[in-house]
């Protein structure tokens, strides 16, 4: 079961300002967004929908065909309820398992989602498998300084002070336990040698790497986001 499926963690989850407001308040979307392929007449997979904030982004913006996929069904229900579209289809489902067709889609996307999956090779092969030639591949992940030691937070002093972010056991790839929303969740390091090098071996071809920084209107307010990057974002071409 999705942990996102835990009735607790969940309503903490609905509450954050993503989950309210959607892509305009999350905080990476102002770089996101940049790297998204033209959508028109374009047919397009979401791993990882959550409430299918971007599978509605691709259909306003011309996809002809959206799935989003998302292994939580309270996800599942949420994305559904925020559309009516024939265009879109939302479908309860572990990534592991895709086996669509080859030369389904035109574009594949993924938000924050293969930190949570043990091997990134294998989804890789099932999207190049599914993905026309040509097609794009654009998809973000909690950076790797951010997930290798593990925790998901700062190491304080004494007065409660964030001092530094840790990183530690790098290239120690595997289980990481980290506090998210009150819950202990597991993740699943990787380095980032290992999502460059297993896009280059199955034949993708990489457009752009971003570690992307607040936007300058939020800086201000904060200013420990500048200390560490927190996501990674990459497009990349077959």
């Amino acid at each position: 079961m999705s942990k996102y499926d835990d009735p607790d963690f969940f309503q903490k989850y609905s509450q954050m300002e993503r989950s309210k407001h959607g892509l305009e308040a999350a905080g990476e979307w102002h770089e996101l967004q940049k790297m998204l392929p033209n959508f028109i007449d374009k047919r397009v997979l979401d791993l990882g929908c959550g409430y299918g904030w971007h599978c509605l982004y691709a259909a306003e913006h011309g996809a002809t065909k959206v799935i989003g996929i998302d292994l939580s069904n309270k996800m599942i229900e949420v994305a559904k309820s925020k559309t009516s579209s024939d265009i879109i289809t939302y479908d309860v489902q572990n990534i592991a398992d895709i086996d669509f067709p080859a030369n389904s889609f035109d574009v594949v996307i993924s938000s924050l989602t293969f930190h949570y999956l043990p091997d990134f090779d294998s989804i890789v092969l099932k999207i190049k498998k599914c993905l026309v030639e040509g097609g794009d591949f654009v998809f973000s992940v909690e950076n790797p300084v951010f997930t290798a030691y593990g925790t998901g937070d700062w190491y304080y002093n004494e007065k409660g002070e964030p001092l530094h972010w840790p990183v530690d056991n790098y290239f120690s790839e595997g289980v990481r336990h980290s506090n998210f929303l009150g819950a202990d969740v597991v993740k699943y390091h990787k380095t980032m040698a290992t999502y460059i090098n297993t896009l280059i071996k199955h034949g993708f071809k990489i457009t752009k790497i971003i570690e992307p920084m607040p936007e300058e209107k939020l800086i201000e307010q904060m200013p420990d986001e500048l200390r560490r990057p927190m996501m990674l974002l990459i497009s990349a071409r077959l």
